[in-house]
């Protein structure tokens, strides 16, 4: 987007003829081609960042070509050479704006960040209201993937250890109530004796 918003603005100090009726045929097409990908990344798209990031790609493109396809009808109307860098600028625009919140969702998970989706406060809760759990700490919650979060957490259980049956239950609703698939939970009697320097919890 800067090296197309850096071309018009060269463009508006002097303005070049451009072939209008060529420029249009090649846009529709690509119109016709982008919009028809685009709508093929649809469904996805809410989900994955990745599968977001191609439907905007395509999307991007369309409105491009879109732009180039009004712009050309105009400049054969008009004569006005000026009007290709100014629809050039106002899709740059366009695009940055629509993709912003891509790109810092990008990196977001980038730096290992809590997604969007969870809300840590809730999981400690949640954990910290299982049964035999008096207390939670280390609790950390980060994206494998754009499709993928995993948990690590430790548990402070004063009476008997748990069993299977319990870290599988807890797994169960990590992954039904906070969409947390890969969680990895340590089971701990004493939480001051296990990390007496840590102030945890």
């Amino acid at each position: 987007m800067g090296s197309l918003a850096w071309e018009a603005l060269h463009r508006l100090q002097s303005p070049q003829p451009v072939e209008g009726v060529t420029i249009m045929v090649v846009a529709g097409i690509g119109i016709v081609v982008n919009t028809a990908t685009a709508l093929l990344f649809m469904r996805g798209s809410r989900s994955d960042l990745n599968i977001r990031g191609a439907f905007l790609h395509m999307a991007a493109d369309a409105a491009i070509s879109l732009g180039v396809v009004v712009g050309g009808l105009v400049i054969l109307q008009t004569g006005w050479l000026w009007l290709d860098p100014a629809i050039s600028l106002a899709l740059v625009a366009v695009i940055l704006v629509g993709t912003w919140a891509l790109l810092r969702e990008s990196l977001h998970l980038a730096v290992d960040g809590v997604p969007a989706h969870v809300d840590p406060r809730a999981v400690r809760t949640w954990l910290a209201g299982r049964p035999g759990v008096a207390a939670v700490h280390d609790l950390h919650v980060w994206a494998l993937s754009t499709t993928e979060v995993a948990l690590t957490a430790h548990l402070v259980m004063p009476g008997e250890p748990p069993g299977d049956r319990f870290l599988a239950e807890i797994a169960t609703g990590l992954s039904h109530r906070f969409a947390i698939g890969h969680a990895t939970i340590q089971i701990e009697r004493d939480a001051m004796a296990a990390c007496p320097a840590c102030g945890c919890e």
